[in-house]
């Protein structure tokens, strides 16, 4: 029951599209599901990189630390996508710390069949590296972000962008159907909390957004486009 489980689960990723029946038979029974408890590192900077991961349930945190010592995430995934991959194909220790937001689980792939994967399937191999590609471009974005825009521009950029990844279209609005809390948009956009929420109650003021729970409904997405286009450095 539980190849089964994890057979269907691998077919649901997007990377695999293409591989058949056979191979994804195989790969089922080559790799490990593990649970991660709520808020425990699943891989530390300086750890060997010796598996890559896919997400299966649950919630995940990529970060790393600034010169400051304040906390940057880099990325939050959902279920369905892969990490620890760079430093895999790099052949280089962890230099980012992944943490389990959620009671999670993850499937574990082991370096030597991930890269024999690789090797045998150029189509893998090409997706890959357009999902790579994309990563990378964000994390410049974020970077240009944090140069050269004031924290409330940064916050309606990063409210955007998850509108375009989570939203939901209703007749108010675009629902954002992400659990995400105060201090992980925070370590997004490199502010502190207490700053976000500030913003966040200036952005409801304004009717530019509204909270529905721990979620948050972008009533006028134009208005923050408009400030996120009018930042002053």
């Amino acid at each position: 029951m539980e190849e089964k489980s994890k057979l269907w689960y691998l077919k649901k990723i997007n990377l695999f599209t293409g591989m058949s029946s056979e191979e994804m038979g195989e790969l089922a029974t080559k790799t490990r599901m593990e649970s991660v408890s709520k808020k425990t590192p699943i891989f530390f900077p300086g750890d060997p990189s010796q598996q890559v991961y896919l997400l299966k349930e649950g919630r995940v945190k990529i970060s790393r630390l600034s010169e400051e010592g304040r906390e940057v995430t880099i990325a939050l995934l959902e279920p369905g996508e892969i990490f620890g991959e760079l430093e895999v194909l790099g052949d280089a220790p962890r230099d980012t710390l992944a943490e389990a937001l959620d009671d999670s689980k993850v499937c574990v792939v082991r370096k030597d069949l991930f890269l024999h994967m690789l090797s045998q399937k150029p189509e893998l191999s090409f997706r890959l590296t357009k999902l790579i590609g994309f990563r990378m471009r964000k994390i410049e974005s974020r970077v240009e972000d944090l140069v050269f825009k004031d924290v409330p521009a940064r916050l309606a950029h990063l409210l955007l962008d998850l509108a375009k990844k989570y939203g939901k279209e209703t007749p108010e609005g675009i629902s954002l159907k992400i659990k995400i809390t105060h201090q992980e948009i925070a370590n997004l956009i490199g502010s502190i909390r207490e700053t976000v929420s500030a913003i966040l109650g200036d952005f409801k003021r304004e009717g530019w957004i509204a909270f529905e729970g721990r979620q948050i409904k972008l009533l006028k997405p134009d208005k923050l486009k408009q400030r996120l286009e009018s930042t002053l450095v």
